[in-house]
């Protein structure tokens, strides 16, 4: 009964507040704040908050609340395994690459260069791919 009236009082308050915004003319901003504001009033009608209450004191409640993190914990581990082998799965029982798996670790290490990279300039005698000139001529035009 006491969540249901703290909810009513902050949804009028929000909604008091909705109106001194719009009556500035920040209309965008005014229903942004009516519709936060209808949030909790919201929650009390579809009976969220009553739900919630009971809840709060049902060591069953928390025992499922347990059960759900370890499966989301579960489900985000895995989901970081996948990505670092880069979204390939993993197939059961088969044999290891050439020495000793080596093969599959050097695939997985050596990135591909990207084209621009590749075409930046040679690197070994390091002679820059483009003439930066007219760069230069408008850094001198600005003063830079």
């Amino acid at each position: 009964m006491l969540a249901e009236t703290i909810c009513s009082a902050v949804s009028a308050a929000g909604l008091g507040l909705a109106a001194i915004t719009a009556y500035r003319k920040r209309f965008l901003a005014a229903a942004r704040i009516a519709a936060y504001a209808l949030v909790p009033i919201g929650l009390v009608m579809t009976g969220a908050v009553e739900w919630l209450a009971a809840t709060a004191f049902s060591p069953v409640a928390w025992a499922g609340f347990g059960v759900l993190g370890v499966a989301w914990a579960l489900f985000m581990t895995t989901r970081a395994i996948e990505r670092r082998r880069g979204g390939r799965p993993r197939k059961e029982g088969r044999k290891e690459g050439k020495v000793h798996g080596r093969e599959d670790e050097r695939r997985a290490v050596e990135p591909t260069a990207s084209a621009p990279s590749r075409a930046a300039g040679d690197r070994a005698t390091g002679k820059p791919a483009e003439d930066f000139s007219d760069i230069e001529a408008i850094l001198k035009k600005h003063g830079i």
